[in-house]
């Protein structure tokens, strides 16, 4: 079964502008993201797709595969598909799953990949999400942080930037739960996924995946103990390269 990863990169972030260049310990954003989702055994290839030649050409400084993509997107799922169609016609064959590994999740774990495709081993499921625990009420009501709320087979019933479950009633038993941006589609799917209309909630909320919710299917979350922080802020990079300085799969990629 071939398994490519694609990791969709842009300089024009609205919230960030050139964060995928911007270093953590002395290494870009978008190598860390790159390095540490090759060392997945799982995965028969990895590629950046990006619409910036700054990024393409670090890239491939690093040894790491690069696409051109468009400059027109506006989700990074269509530029992950227009990065598989271009490896399909590359390489003379399609792919049967394609991981999505945002960009702007540096601290990646290889067994966060190998977590997000176990459950397709059940033919049913089109699209998986990684989620995490969230360990406070500031990252709970932090608007760069998606939340999720699940039912009792592991698939998505919500997804919100704004606190959900309610904490009315406290805070004790209230599951505080968050999208982790390592999200696999089978390859038919993404392509389903894309020429899907966007929907009102996905708009209002920003999130891609209340799309397929909208339209009655599903989202299979799969739940991680690994830690990761996004990179949304100067902040949270500032927080990353923190979290990231004592980081053992570092020292297997950087000199």
């Amino acid at each position: 079964m071939s398994v490519v990863a694609i990791i969709p990169a842009r300089m024009n972030s609205s919230r960030f502008p050139g964060k995928p260049l911007e270093k953590i310990h002395g290494m870009p954003m978008i190598g860390h993201c790159l390095l540490r989702t090759q060392l997945c055994a799982e995965l028969t290839d990895t590629y950046v797709a990006t619409c910036d030649n700054e990024i393409y050409e670090y890239v491939h400084s690093v040894g790491g595969k690069a696409i051109m993509t468009s400059d027109s997107h506006d989700r990074a799922s269509d530029r992950t598909a227009e990065a598989m169609t271009f490896i399909e016609n590359e390489n003379g064959e399609k792919v049967d799953i394609v991981v999505m590994v945002q960009g702007d999740e540096p601290m990646i774990q290889p067994s966060m990949i190998e977590e997000s495709l176990a459950p397709f081993h059940d033919s049913s499921v089109q699209v998986v999400n990684l989620m995490s625990k969230i360990e406070s009420v500031e990252e709970f009501e932090d608007p760069n942080e998606v939340k999720v709320v699940v039912d009792k087979n592991s698939n998505a019933m919500y997804f919100s930037r704004e606190p959900i479950p309610s904490r009315k009633k406290g805070i004790d038993d209230v599951p505080m739960l968050k999208q982790v941006c390592i999200i696999p589609f089978r390859r038919d799917y993404l392509l389903k996924f894309n020429s899907m209309n966007e929907t009102n909630l996905e708009i209002i909320e920003s999130v891609d995946m209340m799309r397929i919710l909208e339209n009655g299917e599903e989202v299979r979350m799969v739940m991680t103990d690994c830690t990761s922080f996004s990179v949304d802020t100067l902040d949270d990079l500032k927080r990353v390269e923190a979290a990231m300085k004592n980081d053992p799969l570092m020292n297997t990629y950087i000199a």
